[in-house]
């Protein structure tokens, strides 16, 4: 496992280092903007990120890797477990987020999560569709009628998540534990917050609806 460790705590980086000893290599700063380098010049399994640095907000390193088009994935350590600051932070490319102080164990589960998730069952179907949306998850790209859509990590994991399921109903609770590491009651409304955006860039401009809500249930996509 490589890592990317942005953190200005040097004793905290000393004991990620030892917790998790030869199985992992860690690259480390405490500057941000060193680490917005560092992430867009090389190349990581998972970026750490500490909201508290001293020459910029971690909210904005992370929202510049991404504007980057850094698609690795990128878990945040922060002393405050503000659902709103959760918030935030997805909507600005996070995937997976940390309340201080944590256990090494903890850590270590996530960080395997969000490698798992890089990877692609090789039994799976190479694109996925619905109508005319397709989904490629190994170039992760997402068309519908020809027209390519960007889409941010989490919007993409979702979506992809939908399709495989195509025509069933997944619940907020599903779709938590399949594309997000955190397992927590104040996340739920994130799962929302997503599913909004993903309407406005995948059925909103071409007029036909395949995102639909269960109320009370879920989610689900189907064609016409």
């Amino acid at each position: 496992m490589k890592l990317l460790f942005i953190e200005d705590n040097p004793t905290l980086v000393a004991s990620l280092r030892d917790y998790l000893g030869d199985d992992c290599h860690i690259d480390a700063t405490s500057q941000g903007y060193d680490g917005i380098e560092m992430a867009t010049s090389k190349s990581y399994d998972v970026i750490i990120l500490d909201l508290g640095l001293p020459d910029m907000p971690g909210r904005d390193v992370c929202a510049a890797i991404r504007k980057a088009q850094v698609t690795t994935p990128l878990l945040v350590l922060s002393g405050s477990n503000e659902p709103a600051m959760k918030v935030a932070l997805l909507r600005v490319g996070a995937d997976d987020y940390v309340t201080k102080p944590f256990h090494g164990v903890e850590l270590k589960a996530r960080l395997t999560a969000l490698m798992r998730r890089g990877h692609f069952d090789p039994e799976a179907p190479h694109i996925l569709k619905v109508d005319t949306l397709t989904l490629d998850p190994n170039k992760r790209q997402v068309e519908r009628g020809g027209a390519r859509i960007d889409l941010r990590r989490k919007e993409f994991d979702i979506l992809e998540y939908l399709m495989r399921n195509r025509g069933k109903i997944v619940t907020r609770s599903m779709i938590m534990d399949n594309v997000w590491t955190a397992d927590s009651d104040s996340w739920n409304n994130t799962v929302d917050v997503h599913i909004k955006y993903l309407r406005d860039k995948v059925d909103r401009p071409f007029g036909q609806k395949l995102i639909r809500t269960s109320y009370g249930l879920g989610y689900s996509i189907d064609g016409a």
